[in-house]
């Protein structure tokens, strides 16, 4: 069946319609980052750079490493543009652009968060970097999908139960990373934890400047969460997304964070550039050797 002009959106050299990408412009593994101006912080290892592409805050460099074709994009902040990086990445790649037909063949990419966060416990160290076996999700993107076959619903019954979490908030989704693509990812060097998404960086988080949070034990009830032998480790803006439309479009995602803050101590790294550029690194090491 051929998609309709109003559901897969192309622009006028029939690029896809907000990351402004070909087919041809992506490889087969994809480094995600929230910030723009962080794009060209990971592009700067590459052999060499094909592409640069860019619009709005979707950023796209695609080169060589090691002889292996990468591409990084910037995401911006939250789940509500990673809806529109994963659904249009995986268009560039399953949708045929010109019947507009989504393809008999599907290809499956890796992609793999490189990504700041903050731990809410006070083992896990400032400048420390850590991957997202799990993530929960407490914005609302995966209830918009049929994705119940995904979540782990044990996990979130005993997190709502838990945090006595209001009904009028998002009912919170777990989701799992990609097993295969995180063992070449894994490490000493690297932790492994549950990481919560939120919808926001000052009241989601449970920060307060001017204005009063509606709980504001919220940090302390995840910190304080445990299910087996899996607790809440650290906060962040965008893996569940990406884990939850990766494995539901068939695609491999990892999640790596570099700890810049710990929010039970109250400490933040005096050393992020340097801290982010390691992991940088590390990633990239791994994925091209």
């Amino acid at each position: 069946m051929q998609l309709s002009p109003s559901e897969f959106i192309l622009n006028a050299d029939n690029s896809i319609y907000h990351l402004n990408l070909l087919p041809e412009d992506i490889a087969p593994t994809v480094i995600t980052v929230g910030d723009p101006d962080r794009v060209s912080e990971v592009s700067k290892h590459f052999d060499h750079i094909e592409i640069k592409k860019g619009k709005r805050e979707f950023h796209t460099h695609t080169g060589t490493l090691n002889g292996k074709r990468l591409t990084v994009m910037s995401t911006g902040i939250g789940t509500d543009n990673i809806d529109i990086v994963l659904n249009e990445l995986d268009a560039l790649v399953n949708i045929d652009f010109s019947t507009k037909k989504i393809k008999s063949k599907l290809t499956a990419l890796d992609i793999i968060r490189i990504g700041t966060s903050g731990s809410i416990h006070p083992d896990i160290p400032i400048d420390s970097f850590l991957m997202s076996e799990y993530a929960i999700g407490f914005d609302s993107l995966l209830q918009f999908y049929d994705s119940s076959h995904i979540q782990h619903h044990e996990i979130q019954k005993a997190f709502v139960d838990h945090t006595q979490w209001y009904n009028h908030k998002s009912t919170p989704y777990v989701v799992a990373y990609d097993k295969v693509l995180g063992s070449k990812l894994i490490s000493d060097e690297i932790l492994l934890g549950f990481t919560a998404t939120n919808v926001g960086f000052y009241g989601p988080q449970g920060r307060k400047l001017r204005l009063e949070t509606q709980d504001n034990d919220l940090n302390g009830k995840l910190s304080a969460f445990r299910f087996n032998n899996l607790k809440i480790t650290n906060l962040e803006m965008e893996t569940s997304g990406i884990y939850g439309l990766a494995k539901l479009l068939g695609h491999r995602a990892v999640s790596m964070n570099c700890i810049l803050a710990n929010r039970s101590t109250g400490e933040f790294s005096n050393k992020p550039a340097e801290s982010t550029e390691k992991l940088i690194q590390y990633t990239l090491q791994k994925i091209t050797q």
